[in-house]
Formats: structure tokens, sequence, C-alpha cells
């Protein structure tokens, strides 16, 4: 199903303010409009046009039957990154990008093993009986641990197909772990990131909390459709 992004919902919720002209990045002059004052104006129809190609690709892996990645860490979007991502039953990142989650799986795969077993062990009793009230706290603080690094990632079994980024420059080392691993990447671009690599541009305010919430929605849509 093409989803039919709203140009006008996108400019009110001032998706086209970019960064101050001195801290542009001279790769992402294909996307800006104009300047406005000290700063540069997004064009919105790149925006739209880029949004509305990420989602066709969005849709098109989930249809058959792939995961995609939501990466949000920035502290005042970790929970919408975090309610999307649930609501369209994708993995997630979104308290801080540990290095290697991509590039180094085995080393994460065991840690999220250790997480699983200890969560297990809580659960049934097991730590309860065995241990000191003192030592199943201290098991307790090392589970919330784990989870704050892999809980969104627990259940992804396999690679993901793409990653979905809302701050480009804010999770630059998702966007370069995937990009080594040639895994695609859809990612919010704000006028001061440098897009090279990225293969699905979506020039866009990326401090602009209504227009994230946005985008978000466009892709918790597309992918739930996808399902269907």
């Amino acid at each position: 199903m093409a989803i039919n992004v709203d140009m006008q919902a996108l400019f009110e919720a001032g998706a086209h303010f970019g960064h101050k002209t001195s801290r542009w990045h001279p790769k992402m002059a294909p996307y800006i409009h104009s300047k406005r004052g000290e700063s540069h104006i997004i064009n919105l129809d790149k925006t739209v046009e880029g949004l509305e190609k990420a989602l066709a690709f969005a849709e098109d892996l989930v249809k058959n039957g792939k995961k995609i990645l939501f990466v949000g860490t920035k502290k005042q979007l970790k929970d919408l990154v975090k309610t999307s991502a649930e609501n369209a039953e994708m993995p997630y990142v979104t308290n801080r990008w540990v290095g290697g989650t991509l590039t180094n799986v085995e080393t994460v795969n065991r840690q999220i093993r250790k997480l699983k077993d200890l969560e297990k062990k809580m659960a049934s009793g097991e730590l309860e009986s065995r241990y000191s009230k003192l030592e199943v706290q201290r098991f307790q603080e090392e589970i919330d641990t784990l989870n704050e690094r892999y809980g969104g990632i627990k259940e992804m079994t396999e690679q993901p197909a793409a990653i979905l980024v809302t701050d480009a420059m804010e999770d630059k080392n998702a966007v370069k772990e995937a990009k080594a691993l040639k895994i695609p990447v859809i990612a919010i671009c704000d006028t001061n990131v440098d897009p090279t690599g990225i293969n699905y541009v979506i020039p866009m305010n990326d401090d602009a909390i209504k227009a994230e919430e946005l985008v978000l929605g466009y892709f918790e849509t597309a992918i739930k459709s996808a399902k269907k």
C-alpha cells in the first residue's frame, strides 16, 4: 500500500528548518531550498520524495519477512522510537549504540544468551532459592543493565535487512557499522550530515520531535500494511 506523505503536516511540524549555515555539510546541498537568516531551509519536496522511496523499500522488505532495526538514541526520541518499533514488531536500539552491535555479532549474542538465561532463572525462582537477597538484587541489576543495552534486539535472530536511523549524526556509529556490512541505511539527515553511503536519505530537521513522530508513524503504518 502506497503511503501518502502529507507535506503540509511536515511543514507545520517544522521539518524544513535546517541548522545554521555555518554548520552545513556541502553534500546536503541538493536537499536545501534556501537560506533564511543564518539558517538553511530544507526542500520539503526532497523530504517527501526520499520518505516515499524509503517507505516503499521498507514495505518490500517486510513483505518478504525481513526485519528493520529502528535506531534512535537521542534522549528526546528514545520513547518515540521504542514505541513505534514495538508497535511495528521490529527490533530497536534506543539507549546507547554498543560498538559491534552489527559487526561483532558473536560477542553480542553471548551477552543476549546471558541475559535470557538470567531472566529465565529469575522468573523460575531459581536465583531466589540459591542466593541471598543481596545477591538476587545484584542479579536483577545485571539483568536491568543488559536489557538497557540489548533488550530491543534480544529477539533479533538474524542480521537486519536494513536500519532506520532517526538522527544520522547522533547515531553515526550505527550508520558506519551498517555501511561496513552493506546493510541498507534509511536515515533522517539534517543539513549538517554527510549523506554519503546512506541508501535512503530523508532530509529533515532532526530536532523537530513532531516531524520525527510523523515519520515514525509513516513507517509504522507501512510495516503493518506490509505484514497484512
